[in-house]
């Protein structure tokens, strides 16, 4: 990055984007690809005495709420946007080679679909001089973005102009920084890398979609590498479109009754407790979903929970319940109905608790057979996974309960937060003897005496 460059990173870990704040040398700035939750980045603008003045979008986001509606309403931001017909809010549509002048730095579109119809990167220049660029969902690091998220029928399509993308920005100098908005840890990503920024020389000479022979042999690769993506994707494009509701204010949860909360459950309302794994397993309201609040919180409530449905959450005492309320809005909770007020120590309801087993890997080793459900993703499973177990990734159980044998079930996944969410889901589908692994597969088949099993 240019040392007279002020580029501020906002990274979410857990639906693995980063949103970028640029200074723009005259006390206003420029946020690029925000997510719904804008308090990080306002608070970085805030630090420097910057008001944000622009913001703008690569491309029409699947995997959250965009934020440049809230900052628009509120911070008087100006939209910068690809064309994509008419939205419900205002926008300055650019096109293709369309320059705008944001205090002494260009910002020129260019036309990079692949990940999205519409796609547009951004070339940053300071007179002559080109600074970087902003990649968004097009070139990233060690990888570039899927194809799959707009229809089967589009997906080869969107490959093929995929490439012609990649092969447009590798044109560029190689010494040109690169800034993606989809990286590690995003299910907008075809792989993974630990990295967040690169430059055009090291993605010409390390990245495997770029060192393939030729268009097919591109879109092989691409969509070889492929895995599964939450449902909720395919809808949130459409929200961001419309323009989603400006929340304004700090989201909070509304203190629930005991009474209350029976009440919404007999009207078909769904709890989702977000409580450490271990809190569950020692007691949860009947059919709770479990998602630990975690980085990856959003991710899992988006793919887990109905968003038709009323929502109550359950939580511990130390976790903040305005956190919780942002994490459901990024992936379009905006309405929840509120949480169990006083926690699990408040349920005094009629019904009672229940628990699941939480053991370390010592004791399931030697415990009853049962049948061993990994739910990790396919490619987690198949870099090292317990000796004859089942694959059935999280996402895709409450679709596959029937294929799995009566009797014992020893959930496992990296950690066990996952495993709590899939027990939680056995458990609500009547299965009444289920297991969690406090740990990892290699920790069960160390105990055991086996060695963990790879697929090629």
């Amino acid at each position: 990055m240019p040392s007279d460059l002020t580029l501020v990173p906002v990274v979410d870990e857990g639906l693995g984007n980063s949103t970028y704040l640029l200074d723009l040398g005259d006390g206003r700035a420029m946020v690029l690809d925000p997510e719904r939750d804008v308090r990080e980045v306002r608070a970085e603008a805030r630090r420097r005495g910057l008001r944000i003045a622009y913001a703008v979008e690569t491309h029409l986001h699947a995997d959250f709420i965009s934020g440049v509606r809230e900052l628009a309403e509120v911070d008087g931001a100006t939209v910068l946007a690809p064309e994509v017909g008419p939205r419900g809010f205002d926008v300055t549509a650019l096109s293709d080679g369309q320059r705008v002048v944001l205090g002494t730095f260009t910002l020129q579109a260019l036309a990079t679909p692949g990940h999205s119809p519409e796609h547009l990167s951004y070339l940053l220049h300071e007179n002559d001089r080109l600074l970087g660029v902003f990649t968004g969902g097009s070139l990233m690091v060690g990888t570039a973005g899927r194809t799959d998220l707009v229809s089967a029928e589009q997906t080869v399509p969107l490959a093929r102009a995929q490439y012609h993308s990649l092969q447009r920005l590798m044109r560029l100098p190689d010494d040109t920084p690169v800034w993606p908005t989809h990286g590690a840890g995003s299910f907008c990503s075809s792989s993974i890398s630990g990295d967040r920024v690169t430059t055009i020389g090291a993605e010409r000479a390390t990245n495997p979609l770029l060192q393939v022979d030729g268009e097919d042999a591109f879109v092989q690769a691409l969509l070889g590498s492929l895995g599964t993506f939450p449902d909720y994707f395919l809808r949130l494009g459409e929200v961001n479109h419309r323009g989603p509701a400006v929340l304004r204010e700090t989201l909070e949860l509304t203190a629930l009754t005991t009474s209350e909360v029976q009440d919404l459950l007999a009207d078909d309302a769904q709890v989702v407790d977000a409580r450490p794994a271990a809190e569950f397993a020692a007691g949860h309201l009947p059919g709770a979903l479990s998602i630990t609040l975690r980085p990856v919180f959003a991710t899992w409530l988006g793919w887990l929970a109905d968003p038709n449905r009323p929502l109550v959450i359950v939580r511990a005492a130390d976790q903040n319940p305005t956190d919780i309320a942002w994490e459901a809005a990024k992936v379009g909770f905006d309405t929840i109905a509120g949480e169990l007020g006083g926690g699990m120590a408040a349920w005094t309801g009629e019904v009672d608790a229940k628990s699941v087993t939480l053991l370390d890997a010592a004791h399931l080793a030697t415990d009853t057979p049962a049948t061993v459900l990994d739910i990790r993703q396919d490619g987690e499973f198949a870099a090292g996974h317990v000796p004859g177990a089942r694959s059935i990734e999280l996402g895709a159980l409450p679709r596959n309960l029937s294929g799995l044998p009566d009797g014992p079930v020893v959930v496992m996944c990296g950690h066990g937060e996952r495993a709590m969410s899939a027990a939680s889901i056995l458990e609500a589908a009547g299965r009444t003897d289920v297991r969690v692994l406090a740990g990892a597969p290699a920790d069960y088949a160390r105990a055991r005496g086996e060695r963990l099993r790879t697929e090629q």
